[in-house]
């Protein structure tokens, strides 16, 4: 870790929060937050676009962390986005103007991702402890809820429900009566119940809010002396009590409480329903209170990558065991697939570990369809990728290692889409390469032979008598340069010594 600065980018369905933090050991100490009510959510359309006027102030956000960030190298910064990207139909439009306003990558996270993010950040802003934690939060457009023991998540749910969302559904003209709010509190509590009988059983010994939903709670309830005791945190009795003087006032905008933040008028509701519910359905007595959420878990996520205890190596490694791969066949394919790739690229460069990473979990990975069924298997395992939840990887990171698992094998036409040139042909070639001379699964040294790119494809030279003694594979590599150039791209295969150009 050669970095003492980091920062981490959350760009909620209600706030974004730019939160650059220092690094010094295993820890890391915030030093600066900046946070936006850009209310992302609050544009999307019924047909689930994002609306022009969000466009424009998430632009505009970005674009002022973009000048916090400024000097940041790549290494340093992940952005993450949630809720309302997951759902917008026009994500794919909006995501790279938002990553040039940034001026780093944006992804979009998955529910039980964020989840996971959140509850890292949660109990690294508190004081160490090994009894299990029910960590709540609840957002603009999800509710996301983790049981953890010590700081290993066991139990981790998104459910779609959140301040914004509620607000468009129950409370569309800022108006508060005692129907709608039941009619909010009986729909978060029809979400909470699928998971009750699961968190139930697996328990906990302390309840843990965090982010702007949680805190504003908190903080009227203390500022006003609602909890029965005086107390901090949110009470059950204490959030009855404010959801009473809700329905007194008619609006959170008449709401005549002190602590009542103004960027926060509009979600109120929406999170007392979503929060009261919560506690209805789990039988919750008391929440205190933590700083940490998902900016925070982003850092700490991230100082886990520089450390080497990168949680996608973990999912991959649980991916394995789950869907049953033989690992020597693993070895024997990423043995061959890196040896081939550091002849195209520098292995140990900087520039290109994101692409050595996802060589290999591709090899990890690319057998997983067979669980399936071995017909159309790497298809399979494209769709179970695409889809699975796999702690640490962004939405985007799950399309590229499925795209490479479907890629192993078969005609290269089904990938047309993908820009000439890009890295991911490069990777292809090698993974591809690898699984062909590996088809008969044994440990058989393989020849010295050679790849290197050429103006118009690639280049690969192979013995000519190890060719002449595996005729199937010698097949096989015809068959394949075929494929490459039906999308346009030679693969030229040379015996060595004499060359022979296969057609």
């Amino acid at each position: 870790m050669s970095y003492e600065l980091i920062a981490g980018v959350d760009l909620g369905s209600n706030s974004f929060r730019v939160q650059v933090g220092r690094v010094v050991g295993s820890r890391i100490h915030p030093l600066d937050t900046h946070k936006e009510p850009v209310r992302l959510g609050a544009g999307l359309t019924r047909d689930k676009m994002l609306d022009h006027a969000s466009q424009q102030r998430a632009i505009s956000a970005l674009q002022r962390f973009g000048e916090r960030l400024r000097g940041f190298a790549p290494a340093t910064v992940r952005a993450v986005i949630t809720d309302a990207m997951r759902v917008a139909r026009n994500a794919n439009v909006i995501l790279p103007q938002a990553e040039a306003a940034l001026g780093f990558p944006i992804e979009i996270i998955g529910g039980r991702e964020e989840a996971r993010l959140i509850f890292i950040g949660a109990i690294n802003a508190l004081p160490a402890a090994a009894h299990r934690r029910l960590v709540v939060d609840v957002g603009g457009g999800s509710t996301e809820l983790v049981i953890g023991e010590g700081s290993e998540p066991l139990l981790m749910e998104s459910l779609f429900m959140g301040g914004i969302s509620y607000r468009q559904r129950f409370f569309p003209d800022g108006k508060v009566h005692k129907k709608s709010l039941r009619a909010a509190e009986v729909a978060a509590a029809r979400e909470v119940e699928a998971i009750v009988a699961d968190y139930q059983r697996c328990g906990w010994q302390e309840v843990v809010g965090c982010s702007g939903s949680a805190q504003e709670i908190a903080g009227i309830l203390e500022t006003n002396g609602l909890n029965p005791d005086g107390g901090s945190g949110i009470s059950r009795e204490g959030l009855a009590r404010l959801r009473e003087r809700l329905l007194r006032a008619g609006s959170a905008e008449a709401l005549k409480l002190e602590g009542v933040s103004s960027d926060r008028l509009q979600i109120l509701p929406g999170a007392i329903a979503i929060m009261s519910a919560v506690f209805s359905e789990l039988a919750i007595e008391r929440m205190i209170y933590s700083d940490g959420a998902l900016a925070l878990g982003v850092l700490y996520d991230l100082l886990g990558r520089f450390e080497h205890h990168d949680t996608r190596d973990e999912t991959v490694l649980h991916f394995m065991r789950r869907y049953q791969v033989a690992e020597a066949q693993v070895r024997r394919v990423e043995r061959t697939a890196l040896t081939l790739l550091g002849q195209l690229i520098a292995l140990d460069s900087s520039a290109h570990e994101n692409d050595v990473h996802f060589l290999r979990w591709a090899v990890s990975l690319h057998e997983i369809g067979v669980s399936v069924a071995h017909a159309g298997f790497h298809r399979h395992g494209a769709y179970i990728v695409s889809n699975a939840d796999m702690p640490g990887f962004s939405k985007r990171d799950q399309q590229r290692l499925a795209l490479l698992i479907l890629g192993q094998y078969g005609k290269l036409q089904k990938l047309a889409a993908m820009p000439a040139g890009d890295a991911n042909w490069r990777l292809l070639l090698c993974l591809r390469l690898a699984v062909l001379v590996h088809r008969s699964r044994d440990d058989e040294a393989l020849p010295n032979w050679s790849i290197k790119e050429s103006p118009v494809g690639f280049e690969l030279a192979v013995p000519a008598d190890w060719l002449a003694a595996c005729p199937s594979v010698a097949a096989a590599l015809v068959d394949e340069a075929l494929f490459w150039r039906r999308i346009g791209v030679t693969v030229q295969i040379k015996r060595l010594p004499d060359e022979v150009v296969l057609p």
